[in-house]
């Protein structure tokens, strides 16, 4: 996919209105534009930085969007690609073998014309190519009059940094290999976690051109349940179970959304007192990290800074994570076991309040 790039993530939600409230309040985005209100399904696009996240919701239980939501809660039902030429992008993802959703057409839309196509790639997830030059990516879509400008501040998120995608046994080499012959995506790492009686396998895939990452995760059958069975069993199936948002000043992007009400998760004191041991001497930043949860580790580029959130969605299934990459390129092996870690315990004080 050359000259592709991320155009947007489409998240179907309950509520798009309540959605986009949070995600303004909590994480800084603001709203670009938005569909009919009166007309369903509803839909808004946020923006911060080079991010764009859609979010759709529908009244109607026969809506694709509300069975959707019936089957998995809120989530991504879409990464979407911007491509040069549309018909040519669906064109040869299906002849390298992808699954067909919607043919190349152009749209009609308020703020001109759309052209997009659709194939599947895991789960109910698609990916959508966008055609470049559209004004807007959706064509249900009209700007928003007196749009939010960018904060004074500044934005704390960039970009998407990956998407962690769980999918059942069996299925993780299978999704590789499917990227790689259909998207052109390469693989670029992979592990084999255990915590105690639990385990988990994860492969790396990215696209060279648009820098689209899944970090792709499988249960170990071998092993008790954990998490990663947690989540399909929740969610209904293989999918997204977190966007990881790129930022260049992790402590501050923490500081501050933790001021508007964002909810990270606690990491133990015993992390810290080994982690320099693995990534080297962190000085008076150590106890900054210590501080504010933020996980460290190193690939051999430089070094990872991490941070996941507690999940906002009922199912407990899609949750956030902030990244802030000082040269390391990868994921370091250390980081995976601690973040494994601090979600089962989270799940762990989840299941335990829903028993209360």
């Amino acid at each position: 996919m050359n000259r592709a790039r991320l155009s947007h993530v489409h998240m179907y939600v309950g509520d798009a209105c309540q959605a986009a409230y949070y995600y303004r309040t909590a994480f800084g985005f603001r709203p670009i534009a938005e569909s009919d209100p009166a007309v369903q399904p509803h839909s808004v696009l946020l923006a911060q930085g080079r991010i764009r996240l859609l979010l759709t919701s529908a009244t109607d239980a026969a809506d694709p969007v509300a069975r959707y939501v019936a089957a998995h809660g809120d989530g991504v039902a879409d990464i979407a690609i911007e491509v040069p030429d549309v018909a040519e992008a669906y064109r040869t993802a299906v002849a390298n073998g992808a699954e067909p959703v919607t043919a190349p057409a152009t749209h009609a839309g308020p703020a001109g014309p759309v052209v997009n196509a659709a194939v599947r790639g895991f789960g109910d997830v698609v990916h959508t190519f966008v055609e470049a030059g559209a004004a807007l990516p959706h064509p249900a879509l009209s700007p928003v009059a007196g749009a939010s400008p960018v904060p004074a501040d500044g934005e704390l998120l960039g970009d998407i940094d990956h998407f962690a995608v769980c999918v059942p046994v069996g299925e993780l080499d299978k999704t590789v290999s499917r990227y790689q012959q259909t998207f052109g995506f390469e693989e670029i790492f992979s592990e084999f976690i255990e915590v105690g009686r639990q385990a988990m396998s994860s492969k790396v895939v990215r696209d060279p051109a648009s820098g689209i990452t899944l970090t792709v995760l499988e249960p170990d059958a071998t092993h008790d349940p954990g998490q990663i069975d947690t989540f399909l069993r929740s969610h209904g199936g293989a999918g997204v179970q977190h966007v990881a948002f790129g930022t260049a000043d992790i402590r501050e992007a923490v500081r501050r959304l933790g001021d508007q009400g964002v909810e990270f998760l606690r990491t133990p004191d015993a992390y810290y007192e080994l982690v320099e041991g693995r990534v080297g001497e962190l000085g008076a930043e150590l106890d900054d990290l210590r501080a504010r949860n933020i996980l460290a580790d190193i690939d051999e580029w430089g070094l990872l800074l991490q941070i996941f959130t507690r999940s906002p969605y009922t199912r407990r299934t899609l949750f956030l994570e902030l990244v802030e990459r000082r040269g390391a390129r990868t994921f370091g092996s250390g980081n995976i076991k601690g973040l494994y870690e601090a979600v089962e315990r989270e799940q762990s004080r989840a299941g335990s309040a829903d028993a209360a």
